[in-house]
């Protein structure tokens, strides 16, 4: 893999690159995680056979801090991640976002018009924040998520909510990320969704013209599976959400082969 630096929008963000060089594919990791979240995928077959790309979103990983504390909002990173793809020649490719990345992509849907298409999972769309209740599960872990001042046993019950109840998957690397993250980037992002910084994402995914695919842990902790079932996707890959077995909020860690084997299969379907 290859580790750079990038100025978008005047702001520095980290990224990594796989090897391969196939049709791009973009990955938006989740909040207080990281680029490094994707390794085994591009570590792996998937990121021989493609040019995958991981961002680190402002003030995570080893991207900078935000200049603005208004960027710490889902129009913020939304900016950032077009912006990206613009400057990396990958305007047209595949944009998977995992969870709050999720949003982000949605969010950034309308001005990526080459975009292949879209894979989401750990990302319940909604019209307007007042609907998070309902599309999310009663977790009191999601709280973390938006809590400045993280202590270590916060974190460990956040990055546990990642998981399928008994999953085997060390939490460590997210324990690690979510401590790194900047505080400010939750606490900036809970400020800006009480002010209702959100996009219609049902709207958007009611006239999206290319394909999305919603992925779903069938353990997952935090997103209300009933909730996506409900949604009208007229672009909805294979019709219905695609459920993945021994699996929870972070299918890409607990079944990274299974996950890139539906990716693939994505991206065969888009040729």
């Amino acid at each position: 893999m290859d580790e750079q630096n990038i100025t978008v929008g005047g702001q520095q963000i980290a990224f990594t690159q796989s090897g391969g060089g196939g049709r791009p594919v973009i990955f938006v990791h989740g909040n207080s995680c990281s680029a490094r979240t994707w390794d085994p995928l591009l570590t792996g077959p998937f990121g021989q056979g493609f040019r995958c790309l991981a961002l680190d979103l402002p003030g995570h990983g080893s991207s900078a801090p935000a200049k603005n504390r208004e960027d710490y909002s889902v129009p913020g990173h939304a900016a950032v991640l077009a912006g990206f793809a613009e400057a990396e020649n990958a305007a047209d490719a595949v944009i998977v976002g995992w969870s709050l990345g999720g949003h982000i992509v949605l969010e950034a849907a309308p001005a990526l018009p080459q975009a292949a298409g879209y894979v989401i999972f750990g990302t319940p769309p909604v019209a307007s924040v007042t609907q998070m209740g309902e599309a999310f599960l009663p977790n009191p872990a999601l709280s973390v998520g938006f809590t400045a001042a993280v202590e270590p046993e916060q974190a460990r019950t956040f990055a546990a909510s990642f998981t399928a109840p008994g999953s085997a998957l060390s939490l460590d690397e997210f324990i690690a990320d979510i401590l790194r993250t900047d505080g400010e980037a939750r606490a900036g992002l809970f400020a800006s969704l009480g002010e209702g910084r959100l996009a219609d994402e049902i709207a958007i995914v009611s006239t999206l013209p290319q394909p999305l695919a919603i992925l779903h842990g069938e353990g997952e902790q935090l997103v209300n599976l009933d909730w996506l079932q409900r949604l009208t996707i007229p672009s909805l890959w294979r019709g219905q959400v695609q459920l993945i077995p021994g699996a929870g909020h972070a299918p890409h860690r607990e079944v990274p082969a299974d996950f890139a084997d539906l990716l693939e299969q994505f991206i065969a379907d888009l040729n």
